[in-house]
């Protein structure tokens, strides 16, 4: 691996000689996901830490060790390190720069409302407001996820604007984020990537993530460019092999095969591996459809045209899955769900977080309930963050409720509570013994034993079973 020294756009002076050893001081711009996550484990790695947002309520949540989504073990992490004065969180980011030496770029990057592309207002802002309050030598270090090109970009930036007689570089250190594995990720990276960095730049944030490294996290170096694609490249790749095996689910179905069995067979293969290549409803969330998309317009920008006609097809494959599963409850009960009795198991995207941004769980709920069926919805977690999204649609505070004079049940969002479940005591709840399972995560012959009719994308399709009298009943205006 090679070291690719930053290019500054201006004269600078020498280099700083003499604060190898210097405790550094870190400010985090934005508080969201990313930047909570970080600032409370880089305080957890030794340093102090300052986290900057523009919304007094949040900082002051934050402060009382309060975390606006749900991420396991980040509240504990903050409060630990609020209580120890490594942590700390303001609205004045000018104050903040001013005491640290290194400052990272946490804010979003959402789509834009007019297409595919990647909004950078947020990027753009912060980094100058960074570099307009600096009063001393320092690295901004950009961890957003950002289209390839605007590194660059922002370091021209940073050269017209920073103050004669200063050192300042801007370099790239993209982040890998599981939601539900956060803290995890953070601390205990699988790898660490370095973007742009002079041997100084490269030294401080070699430093800073001193513990990691310790711990065997391997660091690639390389230029800004690369730097910026890694974390899409990573993405883009991820949706291609969950949409992949949902391609491939369509093939089983309909020659009779079993995409579990498929799967599990083709990922013993080293070249290809298990994980992903579970075929379901298919992928959701704040960063992969997002960041795929943002990928096939810089690429387009490009004239990357292979890479745009694949992130198309990802995509698409993608959106399909939730009409098959809409498809597929349709078939389970006779061609109509009007005013059935439809439980939905799952809101967020995906286990272990409350998110629900872009949730093909609760597209198919919404599309259901648009179709006349009477839908509740439970999820361990995300249910606020669903009522306050979608609030025409029921919800539950448990399984046992939701599911209770079910028509057919749904599980869309892989919880263990879902997963475990007893067949056997569920069925007793419910009024027809029908399961869509959109996640192909339940023990298929143990809810067919039970006496449900069992249902899931990658199977042999059923013969259909015709409504009650029950469920064709209209009920009176």
């Amino acid at each position: 691996m090679k070291i690719i020294p930053a290019r500054p756009v201006h004269a600078v002076p020498p280099l700083p000689t003499d604060d190898a050893g210097a405790p550094l001081r870190v400010s985090v711009i934005g508080t969201g996901y990313l930047g909570a996550t970080h600032a409370a484990a880089v305080a957890e790695m030794g340093f102090d830490v300052i986290g900057v947002d523009t919304d007094p309520a949040k900082v002051a949540a934050l402060e009382r060790g309060e975390v606006p989504f749900f991420e396991p073990g980040l509240p504990e992490l903050i409060s630990r390190h609020v209580a120890t004065g490594r942590l700390r969180f303001t609205t004045d980011l000018a104050a903040a720069v001013a005491a640290s030496d290194v400052h990272f770029i946490c804010v979003g990057t959402p789509q834009q409302a007019s297409s595919h592309g990647a909004d950078l207002r947020f990027v753009d802002s912060a980094t100058r407001q960074v570099v307009e309050a600096m009063t001393h030598d320092g690295l901004i270090v950009g961890k957003s996820t950002v289209p390839v090109g605007t590194a660059s970009r922002l370091r021209s930036m940073v050269g017209e604007t920073i103050a004669p007689g200063m050192h300042v570089e801007l370099i790239w250190n993209p982040e890998f984020l599981r939601e539900g594995m956060a803290v995890e990720d953070t601390l205990r990276p699988d790898r660490i990537v370095i973007g742009g960095a002079s041997p100084w730049a490269e030294e401080r944030l070699r430093r800073l993530y001193g513990p990691a490294i310790e711990n065997g996290a391997p660091v690639v170096t390389c230029d800004l460019p690369t730097a910026e694609l890694v974390k899409v490249s990573a993405n883009a790749f991820l949706a291609t092999k969950i949409s992949f095996i949902n391609a491939i689910a369509g093939l089983c179905e309909k020659a009779g095969a079993d995409v579990g069995v498929l799967a599990d067979a083709i990922g013993y293969d080293a070249r290809i591996g298990r994980k992903f290549l579970n075929a379901g409803l298919g992928f959701g969330g704040g960063c992969l459809p997002k960041d795929i998309r943002a990928l096939m317009h810089r690429a387009g920008e490009l004239g990357a045209y292979s890479t745009v006609m694949l992130m198309q097809r990802v995509d698409e494959i993608n959106m399909d899955q939730r009409q098959r599963i809409i498809d597929m409850t349709l078939g389970a009960v006779g061609g109509s769900v009007l005013n059935a009795r439809v439980a939905v198991l799952g809101a967020a995207f995906k286990p272990d977080t409350d998110d629900v941004r872009d949730s093909p769980a609760l597209n198919v709920a919404a599309a259901l309930h648009l179709r006349g069926a009477h839908v509740t919805v439970y999820d361990p977690a995300a249910g606020d963050t669903a009522k306050r999204l979608f609030p025409t649609l029921s919800y539950a505070d448990g399984m046992e409720n939701a599911v209770r004079g079910a028509d057919v049940v749904l599980v869309l969002t892989e919880w263990d509570e879902f997963r475990n479940a007893d067949a056997d005591v569920i069925g007793d709840l419910v009024s027809q013994r029908i399961v869509v399972d959109g996640r192909n995560c339940l023990p298929a012959d143990a809810w067919r034993e039970a006496g449900w009719d069992y249902r899931a994308l990658g199977h042999a399709i059923p013969v259909p079973v015709p409504m009650t009298g029950a469920m064709r009943k209209i009920e009176a205006a």
